[in-house]
């Protein structure tokens, strides 16, 4: 698949808007996507075109593999993430192989990063709303927190905040998957793969 070299990259964390889901398993996507943010030295504002919240800037060493990236947290509740991305990629005219979407993932364990191209929803309904939007042929960075314990029900472990043990090393994970992105975005996905998929 050929894609314009030059176009830029949508980076989308994934995630639920509000105080009260920041801290939620479903919103290690937003987590992500304020650390890029941060290291590109910019701040979310809202978007002009679009239900979400936008930085602009430029990613990886100077040079041939320095990236335009535009990161995106949608502010439409996950189910609904589809729209507003759609409306980003046709405003800053990104092929749908540039978009990167960053989500929690339960089938793996907690941590755990996976990259990958295109393939199926597994579920999340951040995914299922973009596939359903405008195919599933974008990247994704799946990020593992692991299936609840006991009888607890998905719906409601995705909407816990992190468990303390676990918080001891979400700072690193983050920070890990951060590095997967642009790893992704500078050098590609088999170099990404080969170096953070575990």
């Amino acid at each position: 698949m050929t894609t314009d070299a030059g176009a830029p990259w949508l980076i989308v964390g994934l995630g639920n808007p509000g105080p009260e889901y920041a801290g939620n398993r479903h919103n290690v996507g937003f987590m992500v996507a304020d650390l890029l943010a941060e290291r590109i030295g910019g701040k979310f504002k809202r978007a002009q075109k679009a239900q979400a919240q936008v930085v602009e800037g430029r990613m990886g060493p100077v040079g041939p593999a320095n990236r335009r990236v535009v990161l995106a947290k949608p502010m439409s509740y996950m189910n609904l993430s589809g729209g507003p991305v759609t409306a980003l990629r046709d405003f800053y005219k990104v092929p749908t192989a540039h978009i990167v979407a960053i989500h929690d993932e339960l089938d793996i364990d907690y941590g755990v990063l996976r990259l990958k191209l295109g393939g199926g929803d597994n579920g999340h309904n951040g995914l299922k709303s973009m596939t359903k939007a405008m195919g599933p042929e974008y990247h994704r960075l799946r990020f593992g927190i692991g299936r609840p314990p006991g009888r607890m029900q998905v719906a409601d472990f995705v909407l816990k905040d992190f468990s303390s043990a676990e918080r001891k090393e979400l700072d690193y994970f983050v920070d890990r998957a951060a590095d997967a992105v642009e790893c992704l975005v500078t050098e590609g996905l088999e170099r990404a793969q080969s170096a953070y998929n575990s």
